[in-house]
């Protein structure tokens, strides 16, 4: 079945079979929710039962994200051409393996083996939850689909720095990964009895394999010079994946250049607005992700807290998007995204700047909540008119692989983000450990992150012009520690364009 077959037949939302999809589709985003927003609270104990340095630490982040931006513009091909849910099912069982594995690790190089398995699975796994819900309801209710899908996943993230807390000083930081199997095994059950498969027959031509090769290759040797290179210095190993690395980068842009079918195809940035929004989305997530990776760290490490006290502490910026996410979408629908792209990233910015003053002795009331809530007002402005920007600035027909694009490079900031920062601020070796070594160096990070952040709303001034993408049909969930970015379904009028003007395309 066709994915026009399966929207002009019209499963409906509120039907029975309608809402199974939903849950399926909440259940396969859910645990990759999950285990991003869960990791990091995780971290300080898998250092210490591990005998884990901090560089061991950061491929624990590092090797899961590179595998998924490198290879989640491949899975989301692979859906459209062998069927969404076989790659569904497939991704959410992979997922759930190398879950297991991770659960049972003996040592830190297995874990970090199997967290860049995960990473596979879930490249597999996240294109294809939102692509059910596109494929399979009609056309009147996906709009709704998404926003519920977006709400519960939403949810998913906001439970996780809890969970992870109870679950880390509970039966211990191993269920991080094994809370995703019962929850894995559920959501494939219901994918087989209740969801239509659905793919692109006019889907054809080669997968470019090598150019996704090429390109996480090209990440995987960034991030390893950055990580080695606060121990290793400029020794000949740091340089020679340094250049390897800029050399695999020319590949890969060369490749895409040449190739008939590109896994990301440079054409797309002959928009100026296309490519001022990918500029905006690496100078705003890889603060996001350079702070979430520091401050569990900083707060267990330095101020003293238990990884649940951790975790309710971080929960205010995930309730605050929660609660004004829809309403800033809303808001950018009608004015515009220049202005909250501009604003949203100054006012995080200041929240990162109010991070400073987190220390130990220091009230969590006067303090760190503060700092969260402002972040979080940032972010919630910023958020849902950056991934509705993204789709008005292509032509509709190229909306999947231009959201995709978008989701990998936020994706791809992480990822530098999280192996760039500790080389930053002189944080090494196991001063992770040390309070005084890890207050010191957050203090200099939350300073970096906040440039970085204004730098941001300071290009979308400069390169925005408001051509207005149209009410978002739902606020994308939270991306803070877990780096995914749920767009949603594209604007489009009745003839079928994205709604909007076409001024900068």
């Amino acid at each position: 079945m066709t994915a026009e077959a399966v929207a002009a037949g019209g499963i409906r939302l509120k039907s029975g079979r309608g809402r199974w999809v939903l849950i399926t589709a909440v259940l396969g985003s859910g645990i990759a929710q999950l285990d991003g927003t869960v990791v990091n609270v995780a971290l300080p104990r898998i250092g210490e039962d591990l005998h884990a340095s901090l560089a061991a630490l950061q491929w624990t982040v590092n090797a899961y994200m590179l595998t998924l931006a490198g290879l989640i513009l491949l899975g989301g091909s692979l859906g459209d051409r062998f069927g969404r849910r076989r790659l569904f099912v497939i991704g959410t069982v992979w997922f759930a393996l190398a879950s297991a594995v991770c659960g049972v690790a003996p040592d830190v190089t297995v874990l970090i083996a199997a967290r860049a398995f995960q990473g596979i699975g879930g490249a597999l796994l996240t294109p294809g939850s939102l692509a059910l819900i596109q494929a399979t309801y009609a056309e009147q209710d996906r709009s709704r689909a998404v926003g519920a899908w977006s709400g519960l996943g939403g949810g998913a993230a906001a439970v996780g720095p809890f969970l992870g807390g109870w679950l880390v000083d509970g039966p211990g930081w191993r269920w991080v990964f094994l809370i995703n199997l019962p929850v894995a095994a559920v959501a494939v059950g219901l994918a087989l009895r209740h969801v239509p498969e659905s793919l692109d027959q006019d889907e054809t031509g080669s997968f470019d394999v090598q150019g996704a090769a090429l390109a996480a290759l090209a990440l995987a040797g960034l991030t390893y010079a950055l990580v080695a290179a606060p121990t290793g210095g400029a020794s000949p190993a740091v340089v020679g994946t340094a250049v390897a690395a800029v050399v695999l980068a020319y590949c890969f842009i060369r490749r895409e250049r040449l190739t008939a079918h590109p896994i990301m195809p440079l054409d797309l940035f002959s928009s100026r607005l296309f490519s001022s929004i990918n500029i905006i989305t690496l100078c705003l997530y890889a603060p996001l992700m350079g702070v979430f990776f520091l401050l569990p760290v900083q707060l267990q490490v330095s101020n003293g807290y238990d990884a649940l006290q951790a975790g309710l502490a971080i929960l205010p910026i995930t309730v605050t998007m929660l609660l004004l996410s829809s309403r800033s979408a809303a808001l950018a629908g009608r004015i515009g995204p220049r202005l909250p792209l501009t604003v949203g990233p100054l006012v995080a910015a200041i929240g990162m700047l109010m991070l400073h003053r987190v220390g130990p002795g220091h009230p969590y009331v006067s303090t760190l909540l503060p700092a969260l809530l402002v972040q979080g007002l940032g972010m919630a402005a910023f958020v849902a008119p950056l991934t509705s920007t993204v789709l008005a600035a292509v032509p509709v027909a190229r909306a999947g692989i231009a959201s995709g694009i978008n989701n990998a490079a936020a994706r791809a900031a992480g990822l530098v983000a999280v192996a760039a920062l500790p080389l930053a601020v002189g944080l090494s070796g196991d001063e992770y450990a040390s309070g005084p070594a890890v207050h010191h160096a957050f203090g200099t990070a939350v300073i970096l992150c906040a440039a970085l952040m204004a730098a941001g709303g300071g290009v979308a001034w400069l390169t925005v012009r408001s051509p207005h993408p149209g009410p978002a049909a739902a606020a994308p969930q939270c991306t803070v520690n877990c780096g995914m970015q749920a767009p949603p379904l594209e604007p489009r009028d009745r003839g079928g364009r994205l709604s909007g003007t076409n001024e900068e395309r």
